[in-house]
């Protein structure tokens, strides 16, 4: 296991935990000193497959299906973390769906599921993990916005507004919460090399590089590395705060 950097033993709860930044995070948490619960919703064989790998490293750590946005499953979940780690310390809330379409051909259907995921998803997750951090008054919540949330993106207006919400969320809890000893952020990360990005498609993927100026297209390590930080006491005086991973992509907007 890699060396403790500040991070005293917590259980973490990474939502989205089966690919991509979740996935980075959880992984990464896991080597500095934390129990990990890997949520996640329809990624079962990559879940159980982190999960037993997180287990061969010797460290604690389940893998839990819940759609975040059903609070009975959220409950449910909250309820084994109980269990089996007396409570979660840290909350990243990662899980996230995306779809790139015209604005005047976004369904009703469309608008929910995204904002069933990425809104109800962090409230839900938040709701069930908020009353025993008070009573500890201790906590870390971590919210995954994106870039979109910040500058808007074409043909994903539905998608920009959910993430704003995220943005949104995080503040007002950070103002709610701080006061009790909970750290609330949110990461907006810019073009990240992860599966739900791969549907765009080499060439656009390309276009995007050459757009950000550190001429990359991001890792999900990039963001778990700031996810741990935040996680860990060295950011206990950090909050509220909307913190870009996208190697200065938001600065062309």
């Amino acid at each position: 296991m890699a060396a403790d950097r500040g991070y005293m033993k917590k259980t973490a709860l990474v939502t989205g935990a089966a690919g991509g930044i979740g996935k980075a995070a959880a992984l990464l948490l896991a080597r500095n000193n934390s129990n990990t619960i890997l949520n996640y919703n329809t990624s079962q064989r990559e879940a159980e497959a982190l999960e037993a790998f997180i287990r061969s490293l010797g460290c604690e750590c389940f893998a839990y299906r819940a759609d975040v946005s059903d609070m009975a499953q959220v409950k449910a979940m909250f309820g084994e973390a109980d269990k089996c780690f007396g409570g979660v310390d840290v909350l990243v809330n990662n899980a996230g769906a995306a779809q790139q379409k015209l604005f005047q051909d976004i369904t009703r259907e469309d608008y929910d599921r995204i904002f069933d995921v990425n809104v109800r998803g962090v409230f839900n997750c938040c709701q069930c993990a908020v009353p025993a951090m008070v009573n500890r008054k201790s906590g870390k919540i971590i919210n995954i916005s994106s870039v979109w949330g910040v500058t808007g993106a074409s043909c994903e207006t539905h998608y920009s507004a959910a993430k704003a919400a995220v943005i949104g969320m995080t503040k007002a809890l950070a103002r709610e919460l701080t006061p009790s000893g909970i750290q609330v952020n949110a990461i907006a990360p810019g073009v990240i090399d992860t599966p739900m990005n791969g549907s765009l498609g080499k060439d656009v993927l390309a276009d995007l590089a050459n757009e950000i100026p550190a001429g990359r297209l991001g890792s999900p390590d990039d963001v778990a590395e700031l996810i741990l930080f935040l996680a860990s006491g060295k950011s206990d005086y950090i909050t509220g705060q909307i913190i870009g991973v996208d190697g200065g992509f938001s600065l062309n907007y």
